[in-house]
């Protein structure tokens, strides 16, 4: 990826850190829907954040805006959603949404960023290539997890800071972020970093990077399925994001199934109180084969059927209990292409069109 030239630690911290204290957004903050340039995506394991956040990614990217999608966990699961090949450490568009808008992909390079951030702050760059060289690039990130998610987030934050011509290179940055169980850590370990260093540039870079992530442009979403373990975890990340001061945006119910019947049948099925005879007879004036042997399968299979239906609208309760503007994407029956990321694209801007106007 290209960058404008860096002259020594300054510009550097312009790019990489500056922008505010982190103890200046020590109160949790609302984000504010219009102003929201920097959407996190996470969820539990499974439950599609990242097909989540390339379809928002293309909703956001509508009516001509230029949005990049960073995924930061190295699966390269944005290229094999996009149908494109592996991503490197470059910004690649991927998709080209309605109104000439188009978005923008880059898989964060561990190995590569730490060179850019060498490169950037100390002009190590040939003693960086020496380092990869010997292996202590990773052997580093191995032995302090937390200095690879200082590496990410602090690319993140140049992303939604770079400017050009006065303006934002990017209308939005969408990330497909770590999974809830430890995002507040992966946006705070800059914070924690902060406490370990009093001045210079990783004081100055840790400090831009939580006054960007603790302001109202930034919006974590959470994604979660209508199932006892996501939606609790769901409810867990909240938590520590709002204890950390970090904001937290909209709750997306993920792979949201439609009933199949109507409502007095799913309930009759679900007390128990569908029977195969009550089948037989409409079976049998359908001319179908099978007879009691049919009728007791589709008997199973609408209680089942029913069972689980009323367990997820449950959880609707639940999830609405968190306090957050919650938006629901349909199940899909096949699998997940470019135009099913539209589909889904259409749901999420319908979404923040009422976010934005409420």
């Amino acid at each position: 990826m290209e960058r404008p030239p860096c002259s020594g630690p300054v510009r550097a911290c312009e790019r990489w850190g500056a922008g505010g204290s982190a103890d200046s957004y020590a109160e949790p903050v609302t984000p504010d829907p219009r102003s929201v340039r920097c959407h996190v995506v996470t969820g539990k394991g499974g439950t599609g954040k990242t097909t989540v956040a390339a379809a928002l990614a293309l909703a956001l990217a509508a009516d001509g805006h230029h949005v990049l999608l960073i995924e930061t966990e190295g699966r390269q699961g944005i290229a094999q959603l996009f149908d494109t090949p592996p991503l490197p450490y470059e910004e690649r568009r991927v998709a080209v949404a309605r109104g000439g808008g188009e978005v923008k992909a880059l898989a964060i390079d561990v190995e590569a960023a730490f060179l850019e951030y060498l490169d950037m702050f100390y002009n190590l760059k040939r003693a960086g290539y020496a380092l990869r060289k010997m292996g202590a690039i990773d052997f580093a990130t191995a032995i302090a997890p937390g200095l690879r998610d200082v590496l990410l987030t602090g690319k993140i934050k140049e992303a939604v800071t770079r400017r050009e011509h006065g303006r934002p290179v990017y209308d939005a940055v969408v990330v497909d972020a770590p999974p809830t169980g430890r995002i507040t850590r992966f946006l705070n370990v800059t914070n924690e970093v902060a406490g370990l260093a009093r001045s210079g540039p990783i004081k100055t870079q840790s400090d831009g990077v939580m006054a960007v992530f603790r302001s109202p442009q930034t919006a974590v979403h959470l994604v979660t399925l209508l199932e006892d373990m996501p939606v609790q975890e769901t409810a867990d990340a909240i938590a520590d994001l709002r204890e950390a001061g970090l904001p937290v945006g909209s709750v997306i119910v993920n792979m949201a199934s439609e009933p199949l019947l109507p409502a007095a049948a799913l309930a009759r099925a679900a007390d128990g109180g569908l029977t195969a005879a009550d089948l037989t007879s409409a079976l049998s004036a359908a001319e179908l084969p099978g007879g009691d042997q049919l009728a007791e399968g589709l008997v199973a299979e609408a209680v089942e059927h029913a069972r689980r239906w009323t367990a997820q609208d449950a959880l609707r309760d639940d999830v609405e209990a968190l306090g957050r503007p919650t938006v629901e994407l349909p199940l899909s029956v096949g699998p997940i292409d470019l135009g099913c990321l539209f589909e889904l694209a259409e749901r999420l801007e319908g979404h923040l069109s009422t976010e934005a106007a409420a």
